[in-house]
């Protein structure tokens, strides 16, 4: 989840891995929600949820695992690597890399008439480890498909696991749409460490736009006629976006850094560049903020004679719209789990789960792991994401998450089958 932008890092050696720390078992949760029957899917939720607490160990040793080596964006290799082998020893057929991504993985159980996704991130913050939290996202959506693992045909699923890097940068997701990962599925989706219960996660669209002035050197006494100031340009464009932030609607975000703008001051620059970001709260309007915003940047090229080159060093991350059939059943497995009451959000953060949701039905609730005390992307996040609340969160985030997808498969069952007696009748 997008809350700030930093360079990249190196990817750490690979120590051992630490031992899982004993924690407080979990509460016993209130009976599976569903339909209900001798052999219908609440028995099978309930065997789903006892094989989920089973492999606790297992699932808990990942996160740390996870969490213990951090790799940015593109380079998951240790991480990608783990999840597989844990999927492909408990069934599943794995493609690894997968979809153009090395740091991607596909895996695939079952036969049902329902395909369900599940979506793992693993990539880390630069110089902050997983202050995001990804690792608990990795862990819980294994759980999830190791839970199923046993009963997939007998719920009606076929489940797909999707390893996505890069999306702290990058994009990962987006472009593995683009590549057809997502082709063919029916649902999909993830859960998210947090400060605050939110069901209905809503965030940001986003777009990212690299900036480079060329202009002309010259000494800044003896001929500064000559020049062509580039760190001029970039003055003259952020001091128009700083003019169009009153004319912008509440919730657009334009920020950004200076990367470069000159090397000394006895020399009149001629390169400068800058990385920014636009928000806005849906993808129909990140357009017209960045035609805007350019047009900023043009402007500074044209008023001190210099050349601007514009280009997206990566995909727009589309605004998360959830599906309401799956967040109704979503809200219920939560429930009964114990989960703590959600609360409503308006939009924060930035995700590229935004750009399945616009394609696939998603979901991408968040779960509470600081109680307001920290939030993602600060280095006490990134020990929380240990704690004891944080592997609450994997197991309650697995079992949720399969819950909903046998409850989903129930309902589309149902509704086949209303579907089929009315054309008969």
């Amino acid at each position: 989840m997008i809350w700030s932008t930093a360079p990249q890092g190196r990817t750490p050696d690979t120590p051992e891995t630490p031992p899982v720390p004993q924690t407080e078992p979990l509460p016993q949760s209130a009976e599976p929600t569903g339909p209900t029957g001798p052999t219908g899917p609440s028995a099978a939720k309930r065997a789903v949820r006892e094989r989920v607490l089973a492999l606790r160990a297992e699932l808990l040793a990942l996160s740390h695992r996870i969490h213990a080596h951090p790799e940015t964006a593109f380079e998951e290799h240790l991480a990608a690597a783990w999840c597989s082998e844990l999927l492909r020893a408990h069934g599943y057929s794995v493609t690894a890399p997968a979809h153009g991504l090395a740091t991607a993985f596909d895996a695939r159980l079952g036969s049902g008439p329902v395909t369900v996704a599940l979506v793992c991130e693993y990539d880390a913050l630069p110089g902050l480890g997983h202050a995001c939290g990804h690792n608990l996202i990795a862990a819980a959506g294994i759980g999830a498909a190791l839970g199923l693992a046993p009963y997939a045909d007998e719920l009606g699923l076929t489940v797909r696991v999707i390893g996505a890097p890069a999306e702290e940068r990058g994009a990962g997701k987006a472009l593995l749409l683009e590549a057809g990962a997502f082709d063919g599925v029916d649902a999909a989706m993830m859960v998210h460490p947090c400060p605050v219960e939110v069901a209905d996660f809503r965030s940001f669209a986003l777009g990212t736009l690299s900036v480079r002035y060329t202009g002309r050197a010259a000494h800044p006494s003896l001929d500064p006629h000559r020049g062509r100031n580039a760190a001029d340009a970039l003055t003259v464009a952020q001091v128009a976006i700083g003019l169009l932030r009153q004319h912008l609607p509440p919730q657009w975000r334009v920020h950004g850094i200076t990367t470069a703008a000159g090397t000394a001051p006895n020399l009149i620059p001629d390169s400068a560049s800058a990385e920014y970001e636009i928000r806005a709260s849906a993808a129909e309007d990140l357009a017209e903020l960045r035609s805007r915003v350019e047009d900023c940047f043009r402007a500074g090229a044209l008023a001190t004679g210099c050349e601007v080159e514009l280009t997206r060093p990566e995909p727009d991350y589309l605004d998360m719209r959830s599906d309401p059939r799956l967040l109704t059943l979503w809200r219920a497995n939560a429930a009964a789990l114990g989960r703590p009451e959600p609360v409503e959000s308006g939009p924060f953060a930035c995700t590229d789960m935004g750009n399945v949701s616009h394609a696939v039905p998603s979901i991408h609730p968040v779960l509470d792991i600081t109680g307001g005390a920290c939030a993602p992307h600060e280095a006490a996040f990134a020990e929380a994401a240990l704690g004891a609340e944080a592997e609450r969160a994997v197991l309650d985030g697995a079992v949720a998450m399969a819950w909903t997808a046998a409850d989903l498969a129930a309902d589309l069952a149902a509704e086949s089958a209303e579907s089929a007696a009315a054309t008969n009748e």
